[in-house]
């Protein structure tokens, strides 16, 4: 549906701008918030970057309530400050969405009504110290197999913005790993704990990457675009080639039976993840859903004050360069 609506956007639209702009995308030229874009490239870059930008922040509160239960001072500030950096990254992607003409208070309001999405992965809890772990090791391992590519993606500003998010990540994913390794090394406890999480991380961080291609609505025009670098199961497969050995090397098991080395591929062949508990998640229908968006909407209401105040101050502000005029 969405694909046939961009389609016939573009049909309303002059073809020979229509082709002058893809001849720049096919040229590897970044697009600029003044330049001239489709209808639909604007609409397919708000939805992705609005929803990375939710993902950021959604994505604090799973870890955000471990900091307090951190098992030392030095694991709290790490958690604190990694906390304070998915922060930052929706404020980034905010400010790079709000360049395309939507607002930040816009996408929110998407977000907490249901329009906009964040990454399904957010919506499974966080049990053990372990899942902080898991979660630095799987999750922001699966971000960044997402992200970097972006660094190269058609629109400028939120090509900039993944530089800079990629490099924190990094040491997202070393600092999770980091707690992998402590906990395998651990007690006979530690490593089952450590097991435990990659057992019920494994598959949702698979979903991460979306869809397969084949169920993909919006993969063939925002590769075309070149909002998109790779496809679903390219970024899925690169994890999982990436992620196993790495997983060995703790002496832990990934939990899919069917796992194995391919030769002639030069990659692993794998289990799919279950595609029903996936969109079944999407459709908000996941562990804790509600109480994610319960948490976002409490935020956005104790926010209101606040927002009320620096509205009515540059209000003042401007009446009285107004006068002073």
């Amino acid at each position: 549906m969405y694909a046939q609506m961009v389609k016939s956007e573009a049909t309303l639209e002059d073809p020979e701008k229509l082709a002058a702009f893809q001849a720049r995308i096919d040229a590897g030229e970044k697009i600029e918030p003044k330049d001239w874009m489709p209808a639909g490239y604007r609409k397919t870059l708000i939805r992705q970057m609005g929803q990375h930008a939710h993902s950021e922040i959604v994505g604090q509160l799973p870890e955000g309530n471990w900091i307090t239960r951190a098992p030392t001072l030095e694991r709290k500030a790490i958690l604190l400050a990694k906390v304070q950096d998915e922060a930052g990254h929706g404020l980034y992607l905010y400010c790079g969405a709000e360049t395309l003409g939507v607002t930040r208070d816009e996408m929110t309001e998407m977000l907490l009504d249901g329009r906009m999405k964040y990454s399904s992965i957010f919506n499974y809890p966080t049990l053990t110290w372990a899942d902080m772990g898991a979660v630095g090791w799987l999750v922001d391992g699966a971000a960044i197999m997402n992200q970097v590519p972006l660094q190269r993606t058609s629109y400028g500003p939120y090509a900039r913005a993944m530089v800079r998010i990629c490099k924190e990540e990094s040491f997202h994913q070393r600092q999770g790993y980091d707690i992998m390794m402590k906990m395998a090394k651990g007690t006979p406890a530690q490593k089952k704990m450590a097991q435990d999480a990659l057992n019920r991380l494994w598959f949702p961080s698979l979903m991460m990457f979306g869809p397969s291609d084949a169920e993909s609505t919006h993969s063939e025009q925002s590769m075309a675009w070149k909002i998109k670098m790779n496809t679903n199961d390219e970024l899925r497969q690169k994890f999982v080639d990436q992620t196993v050995p790495q997983a060995e090397y703790l002496g832990l098991t990934v939990p899919d039976e069917t796992l194995a080395w391919n030769e002639d591929k030069g990659g692993y062949d794998f289990a799919e993840p279950d595609w029903n508990e996936f969109f079944d998640v999407l459709r908000g229908n996941g562990p804790c859903n509600t109480e994610r968006l319960a948490a976002r909407n409490k935020a956005w209401d104790d926010g209101k004050w606040v927002r009320d105040g620096m509205l009515a101050h540059a209000e003042k502000r401007r009446i009285g360069k107004v006068a002073a005029e």
